[in-house]
């Protein structure tokens, strides 16, 4: 048997322990692994396929990013390609890519992404690949899996970024308003805002209101806390408005948020006459070592991939159903995100500690 491993979409940490995971569980089977690099690109590049062993992935669980590399501009379906007359059009290059696997001799695919990794691995599977899943993505929004790994490691960096935070607004007076990724579900936003104490979070799950952030600033004011920190996911939206785009390349996982800090310090200011001060983790939020949680269902997710291969259970994905990781069809995740139920139980949390989510 011989596998291949390609990682793509955003990076995430915990990438080289699933890939090791998988390298070495071949391995014990007397299987033969490659991985592709950048993504699906490595397939179309006359150097883009390497050989993986034991020795290449040698001490490569701790770190963060990808050995093989990543993008999530790589869609084999949807592949870009430059005209004559300068225009860009997208062309489907999914069977030139399943008979490129065919000539390499590989007999399974270990795709390791997130929502848009899994709609391309479910089109190969529909065209003959035998393809498995792992979930990947610091948001936690793949549908079936209770956690994916990178969100534990996003958490803690956020988390860690705020207690910092505290101190300085403490000293100033002031209201420190952060912006967290998460796209179209508020997951880090919510676990990090409750665990770093902050005083107001939004998600894009609770459309808010300006001035219902204004009043919980001003009920701290009254008890004597001239302090607030206020967290907000980029994909939050006030009710009477969108979320806020530095770019939209389609729909959905196309669209890079960006910039709704700074407009929601703008508006606490202005209101409250309060110095504001906005800032945007960013891709701090994807880098670094991964968490001892996400190594450890990183290398279990690895894993469980190459006893789905050796299971011949082809078209599926790997699903963290604690506390153990199964298999679910990867159709019953393309197309669906998983974002925070209004009605779970941390949302309530949050209420019951006194924190506004602007509604």
């Amino acid at each position: 048997m011989k596998i291949a491993i390609s990682t793509g979409g955003g990076d995430a940490p915990g990438l080289n322990a699933v890939i090791r995971a998988a390298v070495l569980s071949a391995h014990d089977r007397g299987w033969e692994s490659v991985g592709i690099r950048r993504g699906f690109h490595g397939l179309f590049e006359g150097d883009g396929v390497i050989p993986l062993g034991p020795d290449e992935v040698s001490g490569i669980t701790h770190l963060g990013g990808t050995i093989l590399g990543t993008t999530n501009r790589g869609n084999p379906l949807r592949w870009p390609k430059l005209q004559p007359d300068g225009r860009v059009v997208e062309i489907d290059r999914s069977e030139e890519l399943v008979a490129e696997f065919g000539r390499l001799g590989i007999d399974a695919l270990i795709s390791i992404g997130g929502d848009g990794s899994m709609a391309i691995a479910g089109a190969l599977h529909r065209r003959g690949l035998n393809v498995v899943g792992v979930p990947k993505t610091i948001d936690n929004d793949v549908v079936g899996t209770d956690t994916t790994f990178g969100f534990d490691t996003a958490v803690s960096t956020a988390t860690d970024a705020l207690d910092k935070l505290h101190t300085t607004a403490e000293s100033h007076d002031r209201v420190m308003v952060v912006e967290l990724m998460g796209r179209e579900a508020g997951w880090i936003a919510l676990h990090s805002g409750i665990s770093g104490t902050a005083d107001v979070i939004l998600i894009p799950e609770i459309p808010f209101s300006i001035d219902r952030v204004c009043d919980k600033i001003r009920e701290r004011e009254r008890r004597g806390s001239h302090f607030s920190i206020v967290v907000v996911a980029e994909g939050a939206r006030s009710s009477d408005g969108e979320a806020v785009l530095l770019e939209r390349r389609g729909v959905g996982t196309n669209a890079r948020y960006g910039g709704i800090a700074e407009l929601v310090a703008h508006g606490i200011a202005q209101r409250t006459g309060k110095e504001t001060r906005s800032l945007v983790l960013g891709h701090l939020q994807r880098g670094g070592s991964p968490t001892t949680f996400d190594r450890l269902l990183a290398l279990r997710f690895g894993s469980a991939a190459v006893r789905a291969i050796a299971d011949g259970d082809f078209g599926t994905m790997m699903a963290f159903v604690p506390p153990v990781i199964t298999r679910i069809p990867i159709a019953d995740v393309v197309g669906k995100m998983k974002t925070v139920p209004l009605d779970s139980g941390i949302i309530l949390t949050a209420r019951h500690l006194g924190i506004s989510f602007g509604d």
